[in-house]
């Protein structure tokens, strides 16, 4: 096997070859010499641009030759294919735990060492890995480079692109093997399972409540921080929780995306639908 030869002396990281080390530091150096001609946005790598730019195209030229899933990128074919195989040639030295891929062991090691590398260069937040940053840093430009190609949606990530498609198919690969639930995402279950276990592993760390979602309690720790991280630009308002800001925006546009099954009336929030048909209920008479 190639040994690694050359350090990167910002990370723990090395290769084997001197050009993919200089590329690799351009993402700590911010420098980006590859633009898209399509969308907005830049590469440190010319092997990324080209990948990319697939994702406008669609192109998919590595197919598995077990499955009938094809992929943008040789290195994607190649981690698929562990997953057929079962294999994990990545071992953390710390812990029990080993990976398909040579990235993921590296993330994971931070998680021993607290390490986050990857700093925002708008707020205050600092990352584990540099895909997490490239995506939070959408939070503040509002970028969206994946388009749904059958609504008019666009996602700043392209995961989000796949799940929201099953939203058409009504795909969901991912049963609940406790009861008959079926989910479109594979963390979906994992939430899912905790309303069977009770499940709570997320604790607050100013006070003594727990939640079952990481995502439940950063919303949650915005109650004692009074972060506002989502605004309006329309009006000055902030909101701590991107689903609020959405719903405020109705207030401008004038949406009312949940109409009544009953009558004419049409409401900006399902929760105002949900009261309204209670007077349609109340309305009916009493057979008895």
């Amino acid at each position: 096997m190639e040994k690694n030869l050359y350090p990167c002396d910002i990370c723990d990281d090395s290769f084997a070859h001197c050009n993919t080390l200089k590329s690799h530091q351009r993402a700590h150096m911010g420098e980006k010499p590859y633009p898209c001609d399509v969308y907005d946005r830049s590469f440190a790598q010319s092997n990324n641009l080209t990948s990319h730019k697939r994702t406008h195209t669609g192109e998919k030229p590595y197919p598995c030759d077990v499955c009938d899933k094809w992929f943008s990128r040789s290195h994607n074919l190649t981690v698929h294919k562990r997953t057929h195989t079962g294999e994990k040639p990545y071992p953390c030295d710390i812990c029990e735990k080993s990976f398909s891929q040579n990235e993921q062991l590296t993330v994971h090691k931070r998680t021993h060492t607290g390490e986050k590398p990857y700093p925002c260069d708008v707020c205050d937040k600092w990352f584990s890995r540099n895909d997490s940053l490239t995506k939070h840093k959408r939070s503040h430009t509002g970028e969206k480079p994946y388009p749904c190609d059958v609504c008019d949606k666009w996602f700043s990530r392209s995961h989000n692109l796949t799940i929201h498609k099953r939203t058409h198919t009504g795909e969901k690969p991912y049963p609940c093997d406790i009861c008959e639930k079926s989910f479109s995402h594979s963390s979906q279950v994992a939430v899912h399972k905790r309303t069977h276990t009770g499940e709570k592993p997320y604790p607050c760390d100013v006070c003594d409540k727990w939640f079952s979602r990481n995502d439940s309690l950063t919303k949650h720790k915005r109650s004692h921080t009074g972060e506002k991280p989502y605004p309006c630009d329309v009006c000055d308002k902030w909101f701590s929780q991107n689903v609020h800001l959405v719903v405020h925006k109705r207030t401008h546009t004038g949406e009312k995306p949940y109409p009544c099954d009953v009558c004419e009336k049409s409401f900006a929030e399902s929760s105002n639908l949900t009261k309204h048909r209670r007077i349609h209920i109340r309305e009916k008479p009493n057979l008895t």
